[in-house]
């Protein structure tokens, strides 16, 4: 189900609401209201009650984030920031800060964590979890819901909102139909009647292009769906998505929470406000991708082997290039260094619209050997980024900036990239 979907809210039927009968319910769905700019109006408590917007502020910006006040206007994620702007000229406008998002999801992690070891994160904002171990210690799963509410809203000053049911699927529908800042159960034998009278595009797997497929057979809502023929279905979307949504139209989901998911890869793009050929702009905007995802492994206490580079050119057609490293990694110079060398490699002459850096091949920082290379100081780039994580986390990542990688020789200057 995509970030956008939008689902009526329950708290009008006491079949869904906070008290209903959370029996056989032991899954949660906690997903963080409007996250991101939740997390700029902490910091600016004057922005509170105003619409704030993140995302890229340039031409070619995409909102990654609107605040309820700014969705009265129409404003949504994903929506491009020039659209948004003229749906609400009045708003806030502020750029991503993925140091201080990082910082307060690893803060309401740990909250979920204190309830139980059963936390399958999906992003920074939302994870499911698996209560059905704590009911000894904090009581029924609903109970459990209104308590890491509490404590988030306390401890982070920060809101979310809570779906209770039977499986993931579920508990998520849940917990969008009670936004924002809610609780809603699901009681496991309520599930058709609270599943059925939704919108097919309710169901997970179910785009734009699929819900209009669907639509025009005149399959509008799950109940529609979850009566039609199964040869029908499979006409509008193939055998294998015929069949996934067959099941979760009846309300079949026997996937379990997953702790253990690991992400495949860390990095960061951007999409500059016109197209650059001049290799200084390049270069800088290396250096602060590598920068941001150097910052996000150390947070998440990994390390890669794989450093990829991605370039979108002017015409949108779009090619990477990557390079394995001896040993493996968690600092933004080394992946600056080989996404530099791998540029050079590529030494494209058209326009660039968009570049990106990414670190895949990830493993645990702490269970990986760390091999010291022959003639390196036994205390090198590792320990001053580390340094500057620190200071950055006391006193904002703007202080520090990614002009720290570079040495006092190469701070000013931008040589060409040399084929290795």
């Amino acid at each position: 189900m995509g970030r956008s979907q939008s689902l009526p809210r329950g708290g009008g039927d006491p079949r869904f609401g906070p008290d209903a009968d959370d029996t056989g319910c032991p899954i949660l769905h906690v997903d963080m209201d409007a996250f991101f700019a939740s997390v700029e109006v902490r910091r600016r408590p004057e922005l509170r009650g105003r619409p704030v917007v993140v995302g890229g502020v340039g031409p070619r910006g995409v909102v990654s984030s609107a605040s309820y006040e700014a969705r009265q206007f129409g404003v949504r994620s994903a929506m491009p920031t020039a659209r948004a702007r003229a749906l609400c000229p009045g708003a806030v406008y502020l750029p991503p800060d993925f140091g201080a998002y990082s910082e307060a999801s690893r803060a309401v992690m740990r909250i979920f964590r204190d309830v139980t070891p059963l936390v399958e994160p999906l992003s920074l904002d939302e994870a499911f979890l698996d209560v059905a171990g704590a009911r000894r210690l904090f009581g029924p799963p609903a109970a459990i819901a209104a308590l890491i509410r509490r404590r988030v809203a306390e401890e982070q000053r920060l809101t979310c909102s809570v779906g209770v049911g039977p499986s993931k699927f579920v508990a998520k529908l849940g917990s969008t139909r009670a936004k924002p800042d809610g609780l809603l159960v699901v009681p496991a034998d309520q599930v058709l009647e609270f599943l059925h009278p939704l919108p097919v595009s309710a169901l997970w797997g179910v785009g734009e292009r699929s819900a209009d497929a669907l639509r025009r057979l005149g399959l509008r809502t799950v109940r529609d769906l979850a009566e039609a023929p199964p040869g029908l279905l499979r006409r509008a979307v193939g055998e294998a998505s015929a069949t996934h949504l067959h099941e979760l139209a009846w309300g079949r989901d026997p996937r379990g929470v997953s702790p253990e998911q690991v992400e495949k890869s860390i990095g960061a793009e951007v999409t500059f406000d016109t197209d650059v050929t001049d290799p200084v702009e390049i270069r800088r905007a290396l250096l602060a991708l590598a920068d941001k995802a150097g910052t996000r492994l150390r947070a998440a206490g990994q390390v890669g082997r794989t450093v990829s580079l991605k370039v979108r050119f002017a015409d949108f057609r779009t090619v990477s290039r990557s390079r394995t490293l001896a040993v493996p990694t968690d600092t933004a110079r080394e992946m600056f260094d080989t996404a530099w060398a791998l540029w050079g490699v590529l030494a494209p002459r058209e326009p660039v619209r968009l570049v990106g850096v990414r670190m895949e091949g990830l493993a645990v920082a702490e269970e990986t050997p760390q091999q010291l290379t022959l003639g390196a100081p036994e205390r090198g780039w590792r320990e001053a980024e580390a340094a500057a994580d620190a200071a950055a986390a006391r006193f904002g990542r703007s202080v520090i900036g990614p002009a720290s990688l570079l040495g006092r020789r190469d701070k000013h200057r931008v040589e060409k990239p040399t084929r290795p």
